[in-house]
């Protein structure tokens, strides 16, 4: 009888522990303590930096299994801003970006890996003027926990990448302005 009783409670225990675990979770950005980022070398003698003003993050996150987590992007070119009017006018037109024809940009999360205690890679698609590359971004969770202010769960994250722009069919001046471009993306977001 006590064995039967035991393997009852067992399986009790087993179906309560399930029904606990995490699930993936969505997230809020706080946009206004948001930045998307870029920069990039020019003629060897300066670097060139530059941000988005205007893009739209969409995060889940699963706590327990990382590989159930995802992030997409949806970036608005026409935001661009390298606090430069002509600079910026010069990136939008058909040399660059060609924001007219394609104004958005987007980032698809295929697979996140967690590689170390706060770091993950998340490889995923990018797309700028319709050409889709994959890319991994390298993540730093600065923190996950109650936020002090909104009293509620959040996270912090750092991320980074390097792509070609040569990819994205933007070879206007190489290889006198690099052709390596640098993308840094950091944003604190609370949990729906």
């Amino acid at each position: 009888m006590k064995s039967v009783r035991f393997g009852m409670l067992a399986v009790a225990a087993s179906f309560m522990a399930t029904a606990a675990v995490a699930e993936p979770v969505a997230y809020d950005v706080d946009m206004s303590h948001a930045n998307l980022a870029f920069d990039y070398n020019h003629l060897g003698y300066s670097t060139t930096d530059g941000r988005f003003a205007a893009w739209t993050p969409t995060l889940i996150i699963d706590e327990e299994v990382p590989a159930n987590s995802k992030v997409d992007v949806e970036i608005d070119v026409t935001s661009l801003n390298t606090f430069w009017e002509a600079r910026d006018n010069h990136l939008k037109s058909p040399d660059f970006f060609d924001a007219e024809q394609f104004p958005t940009a987007t980032f698809t999360s295929t697979k996140v890996e967690k590689v170390g205690d706060n770091e993950l890679e998340v490889t995923g698609d990018l797309t700028i003027r319709d050409i889709t590359k994959p890319t991994v971004l390298h993540v730093v969770v600065n923190q996950l926990a109650e936020h002090p202010m909104a009293k509620k769960k959040a996270v912090g994250l750092d991320a980074s990448t390097t792509i070609k722009r040569s990819d994205y069919g933007m070879t206007m001046a190489l290889p006198y302005v690099s052709d390596d471009v640098n993308i840094n993306i950091s944003f604190e977001a609370t949990v729906q």
